[in-house]
């Protein structure tokens, strides 16, 4: 029986284009365009992928201190330090350490907050811890005390949120250093981010001596200065 003899591939490829009335030039150009757009927009893909990926997440602020600029628009925050006790990708949290209330006894304080057994000495310093919740009360206090509610930020600093610090403190037992807070400053997510680009914030290092000492306000101009800021 006669055999055909073989064709190699590309042979039978360039009959079939004959055939159906195109060359082969023309059609595999085509073919090769359509694979260059493929492979570009591949190519773009993958760089928008890696661009996203490589974007740094936002540096957490949490135990350091955020300084209102010189040029800081919003009068509610114009002169404030505030020290950070939340940041994270859902927002964030501070309490404004340099405008007080005003200062009174221990035990009338801790009447006000409930605590009708109080019976300790010295004198407590109620601040504005910021126009969010102004009724909600914070203790930030050192690290030497640590109850349920109790959650330590950075060194030798600490927040407390629970009733217990106020039985502590009560009892004698409490904190040695320690403010009191109405109020906070709250951000949304990518709010304060997009402040501090906009250069209404800048941040210092925190310390327990700012934060417990008797600055008040001169607190501002001294964080200033340390960060090198002309005023």
């Amino acid at each position: 029986m006669a055999t055909l003899p073989l064709q190699p591939a590309g042979d039978l490829a360039a009959s079939a284009c004959y055939d159906a009335g195109m060359s082969c030039t023309r059609r595999w150009a085509l073919r090769g365009l359509v694979s260059l757009l493929l492979l570009a927009t591949a190519v773009l893909v993958a760089a928008e992928r890696r661009q996203v990926r490589a974007a740094p997440p936002p540096v957490p602020l949490a135990g350091q201190l955020l300084v209102a600029s010189p040029t800081m628009s919003d009068p509610r925050f114009a002169h404030t330090v505030i020290y950070m006790v939340a940041h994270d990708g859902d927002g964030a949290m501070g309490l404004v350490v340099n405008r007080e209330v005003g200062e009174g006894s221990l035990k009338a304080l801790l009447r006000g907050f409930g605590v009708e057994d109080a019976d300790v000495a010295g004198s407590a310093r109620l601040q504005y811890g910021g126009p969010v919740e102004p009724s909600r009360g914070f203790v930030l206090h050192s690290a030497d005390y640590s109850g349920r509610g109790t959650r330590v930020i950075g060194d030798d600093i600490a927040l407390s949120t629970g009733f217990d610090v106020l039985r502590a403190l009560a009892s004698g037992d409490g904190p040695q250093r320690r403010r009191f807070y109405l109020g906070y400053a709250g951000w949304g997510p990518g709010q304060l981010e997009g402040e501090i680009a906009h250069e209404d914030w800048m941040t210092a290092p925190a310390d327990p001596s700012l934060i417990f000492g008797d600055e008040g306000d001169d607190l501002w101009e001294r964080v200033m200065k340390s960060a090198g800021q002309t005023l």
